[in-house]
């Protein structure tokens, strides 16, 4: 790639050399992000194989097949290689052509790859096989000296896991968790999620310490029911103050009644008397 972008002036290869570094650095964390990288790149030096290479990635990353299907074509033109034969092929099943992938896993291009891309190669043709239901198919495809080999091989651990995942899909569960565990085996990079598998097959659950944590803290927020229901009780209740206040404010009134009551009787009595009786 740095030899590609000397043929451009330093200060644009410089831009683009550090839009490609951000593809590369978020493809797998930030598909998207990656992806709006490498089309500034892609502006800013179509011309460039390693861009159109980068630039199919980020698509294919982002399930974006046909866009990354021609990307790629664009890059094997430039370059005349190979070995982007395998993911072209799964850009065809992306798109929904299993059967063109399985055009190209038998075209000639296939023997010009290493032994990496060959495995490549073979498992998108299974993965081609399955889309048409072709379960048995599948495995048969996967079943090759690389398979078979104890040696680990950077594919040795996907290899294992597909041919697994095809067997359990044909409901050969014994033999699948034999080759779930192989994979788990030979999977030094966590590039699976053979244990996963193996763990859901034996019925066992795990349980996220982080969800744990976040669980035990929401309880410490949430205020116990009983005490804030007495809290509310309590809030309800009359303040002895204002009891007080209310039995003095009662305690007036009735005084005040009473000497109504005195003074109205007083006047009766009055009227009731004669002129002598007054005098």
């Amino acid at each position: 790639m740095r030899q590609e972008l000397l043929s451009l002036p330093k200060t644009l290869a410089e831009d683009v050399a550090q839009n490609l570094v951000m593809v590369a650095r978020l493809i797998d964390e930030d598909p998207e992000q990656a992806y709006a990288y490498s089309r500034i790149a892609l502006r800013l030096a179509s011309r460039v194989a390693a861009v159109r290479e980068a630039a199919g990635f980020a698509a294919y990353a982002t399930q974006k097949y046909s866009e990354a299907l021609a990307e790629f074509r664009a890059a094997r033109r430039m370059t005349g290689h190979v070995e982007l034969w395998p993911v072209m092929a799964d850009c065809e099943r992306g798109m929904g052509r299993p059967e063109r992938a399985l055009e190209m896993a038998g075209a000639p291009e296939v023997q010009k790859l290493d032994k990496a891309s060959q495995v490549e190669m073979r498992l998108v043709a299974a993965g081609a096989r399955r889309d048409l239901g072709q379960l048995d198919a599948a495995i048969v495809t996967l079943q090759s000296p690389e398979l078979a080999s104890n040696s680990v091989q950077p594919w040795t651990a996907r290899l294992r896991y597909a041919y697994a995942d095809a067997l359990l899909a044909a409901g050969r569960e014994n033999e699948a968790r034999e080759w779930f565990a192989k994979a788990l085996e030979s999977d030094k990079d966590g590039a699976t999620d053979a244990s996963d598998r193996l763990a859901e097959m034996d019925g066992v659950d795990f349980v996220d310490a982080l969800d744990e944590e976040q669980a035990d803290a929401d309880l410490l927020d949430e205020p116990d029911t009983d005490v804030a229901e007495a809290a509310d009780e309590l809030d309800s209740l009359p303040d002895e103050d204002e009891d007080e206040d209310e039995d003095e404010v009662r305690a007036d009134v009735d005084a005040d009644d009473l000497d109504d009551d005195f003074d109205e009787a007083e006047a009766e009595a009055d009227a009731d008397k004669g002129p002598a009786d007054k005098a």
